[in-house]
């Protein structure tokens, strides 16, 4: 056998047909192939293009394609969940389970050492083990939504939490968190972790499973933004939580639109609000009204996209939602798109400085290295987790203020909360969010923190060979 320096390490990286989960394998990926080892990446036919545009390819780097089987509900074409409804996307779950022939066919030709899997494939590891390949779960999530929502100790036997059990910290959870509760609606939210569709394992099964089962769990995490959190689901799970880093994106390719680069362009810096909620978080009507509103009544700058669900027309959506007259008195200070924008050079731009968005674990990342203030409105699962280490453990963000019962908020509550970071910034929580945000991006951006931790990894990869 090689001496394990000069062991040539072969991985395939197998994400969740999405692009909030395919993005982070990539990065992975990525830094892995800096440190010579050879890439293996799955993903359905329509997604090849894309992944091929951010994929670092060498000799050593392949994509290769998983054709999705038919199955009754899911249009055959549709290879990613952007391009699908809710319920469509939980039978791709099931198209994704009926794929593991063809997986285990692909897998037994390449023989690689690890396959990293997503949430969604939690028979991976006993299939890997047959053809004795080691199976790792790369978990795109922060470490924290985890230990809260699928710590083993959450379920006893076949029973499942209720709302109650889920509004507090599982037992054992960190003491020194900031986090003691969440509120009710958010609990509420959570129970679609255990629920079955047509006959299928739930989210929690497939994420227990995958954990229970696999050699060892990989993380996109950093100990020094989550350390007790990786501890305690090492514990939980009893084995070992290998660091990935945060895997800060790199910054962004291209130019921005002349459209939006002038509009941008004639404000100054650090003084236009961007908000956006992703391509899959749709909002309804009773809150993009008081969103808007609480964004006219900052005075202040803002961008703000709004989405529908595929099946609507989404320019007549937006027509029908906007508060009446809302677009002649905010002309000159505020846009109101809908469909694809470029967020990363958007983020990237001097003018923009306060982010507005729903958690999700990368985007929040990606705002704190492009210094923009984050006002966090966390609309589902990891979400909420997320903003609870931003804003409290860390305390680099601001958490916008929900009723208990049913996550209503207004727009005296989007008003404070921007005004909170953008406005009132030489008092508190402002200025001390600030103070914070600072420390933590040059943290994000140290490249020597951020190539030890691949260095790391990838040792600790040929050691377990």
């Amino acid at each position: 056998m090689a001496q394990q320096s000069e062991l040539k390490l072969h991985v395939v990286m197998f994400p969740w047909f999405a692009f909030g989960h395919i993005s982070p394998f990539v990065q992975l990926a990525n830094k892995l192939s800096l440190q010579g080892v050879e890439i293996s990446f799955f993903s359905a036919p329509g997604n090849i293009a894309r992944i091929k545009s951010a994929l670092r390819l060498t000799p050593k780097a392949e994509i290769i394609p998983l054709p999705i089987p038919n199955v009754e509900g899911l249009r055959p074409g549709l290879d990613s969940t952007a391009e699908m409804t809710p319920d469509m996307a939980e039978v791709l779950k099931k198209a994704l389970d009926l794929m593991q022939p063809q997986v285990k066919s692909i897998l037994s030709q390449l023989k690689p050492h690890f396959v990293f899997f997503d949430f969604a494939q939690h028979w991976i590891p006993k299939l890997a083990c047959e053809l004795g390949i080691k199976a790792l779960r790369f978990s795109v999530y922060s470490v924290i939504s985890q230990a809260f929502y699928i710590a083993p100790v959450r379920t006893t036997g076949d029973k499942i939490p209720d709302v109650e059990d889920m509004m507090k910290p599982p037992k054992g959870f960190p003491s020194d968190s900031s986090i003691t509760s969440i509120k009710r609606f958010q609990a509420e939210n959570l129970m679609y972790l255990f629920k079955s569709f047509d006959g299928g394992p739930p989210v929690y099964v497939r994420a227990r499973e995958g954990l229970t089962n696999c050699t060892a769990a990989v993380v996109k995490a950093c100990r020094e933004m989550e350390g007790p959190y990786i501890d305690y689901c090492a514990t939980q799970f009893q084995k070992p939580f290998l660091l990935a880093g945060p895997l800060v994106p790199d910054p962004p390719k291209g130019v921005l639109e002349d459209k939006w680069a002038n509009w941008l362009g004639q404000f100054p810096a650090k003084s236009v609000v961007f908000c956006n909620f992703g391509s899959e978080t749709f909002l309804d009507e009773d809150q993009i009204k008081e969103l808007a509103i609480g964004l006219e009544l900052t005075g202040l700058p803002f961008f703000l996209v709004l989405n529908f669900p595929a099946e609507l027309d989404s320019q007549s959506e937006l027509t029908r939602t906007l508060p009446e007259g809302f677009m002649e008195r905010v002309e000159g200070r505020g846009i109101v798109h809908t469909g694809w924008v470029q967020q990363a050079l958007i983020l990237a731009h001097d003018s923009v400085g306060c982010y507005l968005c729903h958690s999700g674990f990368s985007l929040v990342i990606e705002a704190l290295v492009n210094d923009c203030q984050l006002a966090l409105l966390p609309q589902k699962r990891d979400q909420f987790l997320n903003s609870k280490l931003i804003a409290g453990d860390m305390k680099a963000g601001f958490e916008i203020s929900r009723s208990e019962e049913d996550g209503y908020f207004g727009k005296d509550d989007i008003s404070e909360a921007i005004k909170s970071v953008m406005v009132d910034v030489e008092k508190d929580p402002g200025k001390t969010i600030r103070e914070n945000h600072k420390k933590w991006k040059e943290l994000l951006l140290n490249r020597e923190m951020e190539n030890k931790y691949a260095v790391e990894l990838v040792a600790q990869l040929k050691a377990i060979v």
